[in-house]
């Protein structure tokens, strides 16, 4: 959006309920909510309007202005607007709230008990235009075209969202493109044309282009009724002598007032700052975190009422006094910093420690460097020196209590900590706490549990960053190049917060009996991942430049023959072009549309494949086989570490809501396997001379689990008695012996039994079976007929969430489904299948977490050589002594098949050999 230079001071009008309704209707598909289940999509549009129009615009006076009461139109023509939709209630519940937002934000708000807001701003307008302003009216109602002009501009802010509708500014260069008419035609070419929205009821016969043409030739209105009778065509004279009182009415209703009782005090419109501590808590309880990040940082040497303990920077000779602190406390709250923001790829440059009770805070420089790449020393001016490394002499003693067993350590994201320590050749012992993991389990719906987020929602308190310091982009600077006192600084008010709600969120788990949970599973799991981390995996970089050279070889093929199918040489990344060949040169039906045009996804393709056509079917091999080059089989050797020559992925412990793991930098959970091709892949994950890998997997885990909960007879006895569950199924549904259950039925039935576990309804598997949604139907129907304990299950959970809140699992792990209580069917859908998801879901979550402690302890205990490597959703890879591998097979199954007690069999299947692709359960 191009905005044209000042010629005055800018006075900006913002249409309030014209803004609201705009943000609320730009995420009507997605409405965006906050924890609490709120519908926020109003708030957060106009919050973010606002931050945007002055950093954009750069406001000198702005007002808001909203409705207020009955207006003379209405008293007029009790049928104005009477054709509008009700309010949604979870807007209307909004409004008190989002009125507050914006004189948080330091935007007076105007209203005139009588009057629309239309005729305020206009009032406001014609008087700001007299006094030699620039006056920008922010709306997109049509009505304020008529009053644009030499100092009056129009900004339409378009609908936001994901609805692709962007900003317009109008002034009088484009003012008539919108009707074609001059900007003091508009009322009249509105008040015969006539505006459905407002039951505005014009001259019925007549429509734009002949208002256009009207004007042009009379003027006006007033020029048309006194040479009606010259009026052409016929068809328009009729419609203008037989509605004229309507026209005229029309007219009255449509014309903006510039004569509200309201005067132009430049003054209380002066921009001026927000209210900051009151914004912030406001922007708290929304759950707006990228607009309280523009917030100014609150200087407070407090945390929750709090003092902070000083802080200290150590020196050499502070090594044994500070041992002799954290030994005395016995308990203290730790933080570390690494050149990189992943742990295992860089090496420490700073520890912060906080004693329990203590009113000290120590940090400790251990990689600093001056500009220029030089090792601190004893000669940097008024730099401290950095500490000998941490597995040194000098730190014996504060090694020995960082590695005491009996040291009670807490932390924020500890297994990053854990990592770097590893690194620095410390195995920290003791941990006890971990405040992102405490939030995980408290509530594992949060959008994130990063320290920022945490101290902003519970303490209210914004944080200091790693960014704030060291920049971004080409201003980023290393972090080891920082001056020591910077990243002590920082290094103190993230530990000393870290220390705050290490008390909060262990009340919090006591008080919602969640501490057994956390203590005795996620706690354990922590420096299990840690070490998992650090290990890594070792890959085959000539297996993966081999496949590549293939894929590249085999995409270059494909290529060549959808060009020649196309009849020319096009972008295969190109969706205008892709367009252009699919429906235009070759003719292919058009399954549905976006608001640029056919779509070309996924779906789509797949649609138009089955039907038999070529080109799709071979798009989609193309989509295929790039992404799985260019996503993992040339991108996995490019992240090897330079120093373990292995692969390293981050295992995050908080952040699905189901309470799995799951995998990043990069993502070793998601490769496919489904595809011979993409199973293949696993052939480059290899062992190390005279180690073998070990896969060991659960079988069928949700639906054992599924068996278990709903304790419905035909599931417990085919896992009771060994049978194909499936094949159980089919025989069930389809009222055949299970020896006569073909290998069709049995697909059916497998397809079946996982759409229950996910709550799809009938549309979704009809898809997935092809065949019609009746028939899908009918199976469902004929399902929970024959399975009545699942359907009691599933209908259970829905009731539980609804009374309690939430759902839990086996080892009583909550989700809370605060989507049960929303005024939007589709919200409220999604939460019954959460309800009825996580308690199967997040069990099986669970069940693999206690299965890696118990398997990590048995390894322990025996002292091999065995190490875990990988997590991916039910199995475990491991990396095994050759000479080890009977026995330590044996304890992992035995470790996975007794981690929890069911009412049907764990069954675990090992598998192993020299990669991981041929790990196949032997």
């Amino acid at each position: 959006m191009q905005v044209p230079e000042k010629t005055a001071p800018r006075l900006f009008l913002i249409d309030g309920y014209a803004l609201i309704y705009r943000s609320y209707f730009a995420f009507i598909q997605r409405p965006l909510t906050n924890s609490r289940g709120e519908n926020t999509s109003a708030a957060w549009g106009v919050a973010n309007f606002i931050v945007k129009i002055r950093e954009d615009l750069a406001p000198d006076y702005l007002a808001v202005v909203f409705d207020a009461g009955r207006s003379a139109r209405e008293v007029e023509y009790p049928e104005y607007k009477a054709t509008r939709e009700k309010m949604p209630d979870d807007l209307a519940a909004s409004i008190a709230g989002i009125r507050e937002l914006v004189e948080a934000y330091g935007c007076p708000v105007l209203e005139v008990e009588g009057f629309e807001a239309d005729d305020v701003i206009g009032t406001l307008a014609r008087r700001g235009e007299e006094a030699g302003l620039e006056v920008v009216l922010v709306s997109g109602d049509k009505d304020f075209y008529q009053m644009i002009g030499p100092r009056i501009h129009l900004l339409n802010p378009g609908r936001g969202g994901s609805s692709g509708v962007a900003a317009e500014w109008v002034d009088e260069s484009n003012a008539s493109d919108k009707f074609g008419v001059r900007p003091d035609q508009v009322a009249d070419y509105l008040a015969l044309v006539g505006d459905s929205s407002d039951n505005v009821p014009g001259a019925r016969g007549i429509g734009p282009k002949t208002a256009q043409a009207l004007l042009e030739r009379w003027g006006d209105l007033d020029g048309m009724y006194a040479h009606l009778d010259a009026v052409e065509p016929a068809r328009a004279r009729g419609a203008l002598s037989e509605h004229e009182q309507d026209v005229r009415l029309s007219r009255r209703l449509v014309t903006i007032q510039t004569d509200a009782p309201i005067e132009l005090d430049l003054e209380r419109l002066r921009e001026c700052d927000p209210e900051w501590d009151r914004l912030r808590d406001l922007l708290i309880a929304y759950e707006f975190r990228t607009l309280i990040e523009k917030l100014p940082l609150a200087a407070s040497t407090s945390v929750a009422g709090e003092e902070r303990p000083r802080l200290r920077v150590a020196g050499p000779d502070d090594l044994d006094a500070l041992a002799d602190a954290l030994e005395r406390a016995g308990a203290f709250e730790l933080q570390t910093w690494s050149t990189r923001d992943k742990p295992v790829e860089g090496s420490l440059v700073g520890v912060a420690l906080l004693p329990d009770g203590g009113d000290e805070l120590w940090y400790l420089p251990l990689g600093h460097r001056a500009p220029g790449g030089l090792s601190l020393g004893i000669d940097a001016v008024d730099e401290p020196e950095n500490l000998p490394a941490l597995d040194s002499p000098p730190c014996a003693r504060l090694r020995a209590v960082l590695e005491a067993p009996a040291s009670r350590v807490g932390a924020h994201d500890a297994k990053d900590a854990l990592v770097a320590l590893e690194g620095a050749g410390i195995a920290l012992a003791g941990l006890d706490f971990d405040a992102m993991v405490a939030s995980y389990v408290l509530d594992p719906s949060r959008r994130t549990h990063d320290l920022d987020a945490l101290a902003l929602d519970l303490l209210g308190e914004t944080l200091p960053t790693r960014k704030s310091l060291v920049g971004t982009g080409k201003s980023e600077v290393p972090l080891e190049e920082v001056p020591v006192a910077g990243v002590a600084e920082l290094a103190a008010a993230r530990t000393w917060t870290s220390a705050v709600l290490h008390r909060q969120l262990r009340k919090g788990l006591e008080d919602q009996q969640l501490l057994q949970l956390f203590d005795e599973l996620e706690m354990p799991l922590v420096p299990i991942l840690a070490e998992m981390e650090s290990t890594g995996i070792k890959l085959d970089e000539g297996f993966f430049r081999e496949m590549s050279v293939r894929l590249a070889r085999e995409l270059r093929q494909l290529q060549d023959e959808l060009f020649k199918i196309a009849g020319a040489e096009f972008n295969l990344n190109s969706t205008p072009q892709l367009r252009e060949v699919l429906f235009d040169r070759l003719g292919l039906p058009v399954i549905k549309r976006t608001k640029t045009g056919p779509s070309t996804d996924s779906d789509v393709l797949e649609e138009l494949a089955a039907a038999g056509h070529a080109f799709p079917l071979q798009l989609l091999e193309y989509r295929q086989l790039e992404k799985l080059r260019s996503t993992y089989v040339d991108a996995f050797p490019r992240l090897i570490n330079p120093r373990t020559k292995r692969l390293h992925t981050r295992f995050n412990q908080a952040v699905a809501a189901t309470g799995r793991l799951s995998s990043s930098e990069p993502n070793l959970q998601n490769i496919p396997i489904r595809t011979a091709l993409g199973r293949e892949i696993r052939k480059g994950f290899v062992a190390d001379p005279g180690y073998v890998l070990l896969a060991v997997d659960y079988s069928q885990i949700e639906l054992r689990i599924l068996a278990h909960f709903s304790g419905d007879d035909a599931f417990v006895d085919a896992f009771r008695n060994r049978v194909d569950v499936h094949r159980q199924t089919a025989a069930v549904i389809f009222e055949v012996p299970i020896a006569d259950v073909s290998a069709e039925m049995r697909a059916q039935a497998k397809t079946i039994n996982f759409a229950t576990l996910y709550g799809q309804g009938d549309f979704s598997l009809a898809r997935q079976l092809g065949i019609e949604r009746t028939a899908a139907r009918a199976f469902i129907d004929a399902y929970f007929e024959r399975f009545s304990g699942v359907r009691s299950f599933l209908d259970e959970q829905i009731d539980f969430a609804k009374r309690h809140g939430y759902v839990e699992t086996l080892a009583g792990r909550r989700r809370y489904v605060p989507e049960l209580q929303s005024s939007n069917w589709n919200i409220r859908q999604f939460g019954e299948r959460v309800a009825q998801n996580t308690p199967i879901q997040g069990t099986a979550a669970d069940l693999i977490k206690k299965a890696m402690i118990d398997v990590h302890d048995r390894l322990h205990r025996s002292g091999g050589g065995a190490r875990m490597l990988l997590q991916v959703h039910d199995e475990l890879l491991l990396e095994v002594p050759e000479a080890e591998l009977d026995e330590t097979r044996t304890a992992v199954v035995e470790a996975m098949e007794g981690a929890m007690e069911l009412a049907v069999p764990l069954v675990a299947e090992a598998g192993t050999g020299p990669t991981w692709y041929d790990c196949k359960a032997d």
